[in-house]
């Protein structure tokens, strides 16, 4: 007979919290807040000093030459597009797996998704699927460091050297992560950053693109500029008016008040993604030998900078399917969500005529995917709580 205490709250019984635990969520303190007055305060709230000690800080913190700082990462992705050239006729190598925004980017330039499968066990690119997409028309692969693990570069690089195209890195789930001890931000041509309030540092919205080549660099921030060659603090420095606009840009700045934001957070990134790798240690702990559900994989030869933390449900052991799951920890206060339906399934690109069931291991594995909470803010109870939530809910849907 179940006992009280093992009853789902789905079904009437007491959940494990009494209050909802995101997935995530931002982590602000004081010395962030007297960042953001302090420039308040100042002459400059955009295109200020603010911005080149943001740029600065960050390329140092990610091992490369160039910063440039964007609106968003869905811009950053856009910039990155933009400054290699991408244009109408092109290919772009990318993953399903992944959100929208990655192949989007392709799409405002004018170019072609082509999504190509992901590993079976990590979930991420798979170089062989990459190989067998190459066409003459490919002028780019995008490799997406989904939930915060890098990608194989080391094979990727292999494969866009010999093609001579750039690799660029969606690297929005993995700022803080390394590839065989090399910073995540180092290890592509063009590397792209998100700073949305969920992900591992924030300013509200914003992004970042990094790279060693100073001519990209260059692209990017005239990109962002209106494609113009120069940002208004540039030319008070030099007591001039005139300024050129030299091609097609979009209004892609960040202002001063949010990078002084980022840059108090950034200080704060090596704690916070400790915390991130000791919450994914204890999960998996709980979790590697709980039936009808797998943990992430890691390779050996890298560091998770763990964006999310996402269990595959092993639906053969299971009564229920995803849905049920999904909604019984919610109805826990766990708040679980779900990364991500493939991009060709969504109704637009369906539009497009990307057909289902090219992509077996991606489409396969988004139908089983839970991202569990996972944020430094969390307290070791909260992290208890989802460990105890996903027992009980596993449980009562065993087989």
């Amino acid at each position: 007979m179940t006992t009280s205490a093992a009853v789902l709250a789905l079904e009437g019984g007491t959940p494990v919290r009494s209050r909802l635990l995101p997935y995530s969520r931002q982590t602000v303190d004081e010395e962030d807040i007297a960042s953001v007055v302090a420039v308040l305060r100042g002459e400059w709230l955009t295109t200020g000093p603010a911005v080149e000690r943001f740029e600065r800080a960050f390329a140092a913190a990610t091992g490369v030459r160039e910063a440039v700082a964007v609106s968003n990462g869905t811009a950053a992705l856009h910039a990155a597009m933009h400054a290699v050239g991408i244009g109408p006729g092109d290919e772009v190598i990318l993953p399903p797996l992944t959100f929208a925004a990655t192949s989007n980017a392709v799409l405002y330039q004018g170019g072609t998704p082509v999504f190509a499968d992901v590993d079976a066990e990590t979930l991420l690119l798979s170089p062989a699927q990459v190989r067998a997409r190459l066409s003459r028309r490919t002028r780019a692969i995008v490799a997406v460091d989904y939930t915060g693990q890098p990608c194989d570069y080391q094979a990727l690089r292999a494969i866009a050297g010999e093609a001579g195209i750039p690799l660029i890195a969606d690297a929005c789930h993995a700022v803080g992560g390394s590839y065989r001890g090399a910073p995540v931000g180092s290890l592509a041509d063009l590397s792209t950053f998100s700073f949305h309030p969920v992900k591992h540092l924030t300013t509200g919205e914003g992004g970042m693109v990094t790279t060693n080549d100073g001519v990209l660099a260059a692209k990017l921030r005239i990109f962002r500029n209106h494609g113009i060659t120069s940002d208004h603090r540039q030319r008070e420095r030099t007591g001039t008016w005139h300024y050129e606009m030299v091609e097609l840009g979009f209004n892609y700045r960040l202002s001063d008040l949010q990078c002084a934001l980022g840059h108090s957070q950034l200080r704060k990134l090596p704690g916070w993604v400790s915390r991130r790798r000791a919450i994914a240690e204890r999960y998996t702990d709980a979790f590697d030998c709980l039936p009808g559900l797998i943990p992430p994989k890691v390779r050996a030869d890298c560091e998770p900078a763990w964006h999310l933390y996402v269990v595959r449900l092993e639906l053969e052991q299971l009564r229920g399917g995803r849905a049920e799951v999904f909604r019984a920890l919610r109805a826990e206060n766990i708040g679980v969500n779900v990364h991500y339906p493939p991009v060709p399934w969504h109704p637009y690109y369906q539009r497009l005529g990307y057909a289902r069931g090219n992509w077996p291991v991606a489409e396969a594995a988004s139908e089983r995917v839970l991202s569990l909470p996972i944020w430094p803010g969390m307290s070791d109870a909260d992290v208890e709580d989802v460990v105890v939530a996903v027992e009980k809910v596993l449980s009562h849907y065993h087989r």
